[in-house]
């Protein structure tokens, strides 16, 4: 195969700040290449200069044989270039076919060629969407689910005056169940017999070794490492992106429950969850498991009070009934969102801001933004955030490092119970070892979690219980000794209530 992008000593700066400092990449055409490193490794900031998006400051891009310096991200997918974000930039409230065709809008004597377009549009989604994408171009982007919109994206990668020669994804699983996953590596795969180039960012080696034939590791903005998936094992990738060894991914100290501070009793909300009872004790991790859409999030959100309570009881130790999110934190309980950049900071706001939000430290009623700054910098150590100030807007971290400053804030307001919603999406392996040795202390401390994740492996290896909800009613609660990942897979499907004869 032929060398279709060269990237040769590429260096980008903001301010003091080192982005990237000297990365090399070469992919092949035809092929899928992993691009892997710990949050603020430089991976955003290359794919954005890939994309058109930056400029780099040094360095030299190639793009199958001819210099390659895009002005705009418009230029970039001129030349064949595309890029789909982890967040989505679908608009949701016009039709897919507008979606696809934005900014290539054809023209017939002064008048939109809807006829032209929807031909267009039609022929570069219908090998992605297969039978469903007549009937999706007509209707709103923002009625399709998330697997279909990132579709859609990719389809209106893949238009243009020389087609898709490079594609880059970013995360492009992070929000996605098993079997969506599973329908996009089918399409990746087809991209690449059809000669498309996928630079592929994930954190989910398993991912890598399943889809990618080529890997590159970045960090602290420089390469580190490349070759062959087959070839290298996964250990020795994480070693290259982590700087050290990491042994030891789950953390779970010999600990012992206590009193119970969560009690639901048939907890019902709108519209979900359909039934939810379980004990959290003081001293445990209680996993959530469960399929994308089974209720696992709109149960930690009627627990905390941002979703109506529709039946049965929420008792949370003296305290009985619902509550507002303020009235929660005030009787020791936090959430931490799986949405962070929707609820779950304030993207205009600093790191420092964002994290001592919930509770400003001040003395009669003013604030000291000294002492804001010092336990901004307490937090930021402990969690290993990669930020050049604390004044830094949260908008210019990596986004693994923004949900290390929403984790802070929730560990700053020091609450009792911990509603955590997938506190390790979009974090590289060493974070999430660190975040695992958090959970782990916070139990052997006495704190009681209640974990959603996708993730079967981080449930097993950090929970003691867990149970699996299923179309809106949470399931029996197992100990994690008892628990497998084809089991609780089975559960979560609905697979073991057919094989029972159970009515789904």
């Amino acid at each position: 195969m032929t060398d279709r992008l060269i990237v040769h000593a590429v260096r980008k700066s903001f301010g003091a700040t080192k982005a990237l400092d000297g990365v090399e990449l070469t992919a092949r055409a035809g092929e899928v290449h992993a691009i892997v490193g710990e949050n603020g490794a430089g991976k955003s900031t290359l794919m954005n200069i890939l994309a058109g998006g930056l400029d780099a400051d040094d360095g030299s891009i190639v793009l199958d044989g001819t210099p390659y310096r895009p002005t705009s991200p418009a230029a970039a997918r001129e030349l064949g270039v595309a890029m789909v974000n982890q967040e989505l930039s679908i608009c949701p409230h016009i039709s897919v076919l507008d979606n696809i065709m934005l900014g290539r809008e054809q023209s017939r004597f002064g008048w939109l060629d809807f006829s032209s377009m929807r031909a267009q549009a039609g022929a570069a989604l219908a090998p992605l969407a297969g039978e469903a994408s007549a009937d999706w171009l007509s209707k709103p982007a923002g009625e399709l689910p998330v697997a279909a919109q990132q579709l859609v994206e990719i389809a209106r990668a893949l238009i243009g005056r020389r087609g898709c020669r490079l594609l880059i994804l970013d995360e492009p699983t992070s929000s996605l169940g098993k079997e969506d996953a599973q329908r996009l590596f089918e399409v990746i795969r087809h991209l690449r017999e059809d000669g498309v180039t996928v630079l592929y960012i994930s954190h989910f080696l398993e991912e890598v070794r399943q889809i990618a034939d080529r890997f590159t590791v970045l960090r602290d903005g420089a390469t580190v490492g490349e070759g062959a998936v087959a070839d290298v094992p996964t250990t020795e990738i994480v070693r290259m992106m982590a700087g050290r060894r990491i042994d030891q991914l789950f953390v779970r100290s010999p600990r012992e429950p206590g009193e119970v501070l969560l009690q639901l009793e048939n907890l019902a909300g709108d519209p979900l969850p359909h039934g939810a009872s379980l004990s959290l004790r003081r001293g445990e991790v209680l996993g959530i498991a469960g399929l994308v859409g089974a209720g696992r999030t709109e149960l930690l959100r009627t627990v905390f009070g941002l979703a109506p309570v529709r039946g049965g009881s929420v008792r949370v130790a003296a305290f009985v009934g619902p509550a507002s999110p303020a009235r929660r934190l005030s009787q020791g309980v936090g959430m931490l969102s799986e949405d962070r950049k929707g609820e779950g900071l304030a993207a205009g706001l600093s790191v420092v801001d964002n994290l001592t939000l919930s509770k400003l430290p001040s003395r009669r009623g003013v604030v000291s933004p000294r002492a804001q700054r010092t336990l901004a910098n307490t937090w930021i150590e402990r969690l290993a955030i990669k930020c050049g100030d604390p004044e830094q807007p949260i908008g210019h971290l990596s986004g693994g490092n923004q949900q290390k400053v929403a984790l802070a804030r929730l560990l700053h307001h020091d609450v009792d119970v911990l509603l955590l919603d997938e506190p390790t999406r979009g974090i590289d392996v060493g974070s999430k070892s660190q975040i695992y040795e958090r959970i782990d202390a916070l139990a052997s401390a006495g704190k009681a979690v209640l974990m959603v994740s996708s993730y079967l492996p981080e449930l097993l290896g950090t929970c003691d219980r867990i149970c699996v909800m299923h179309r809106g009613v949470l399931g029996q609660t197992h100990a994690v000794a008892d628990c497998t990942e084809h089991g609780l897979l089975e559960e979560a499907t609905g697979a073991r209530r057919e094989a029972r004869g159970t009515p789904p």
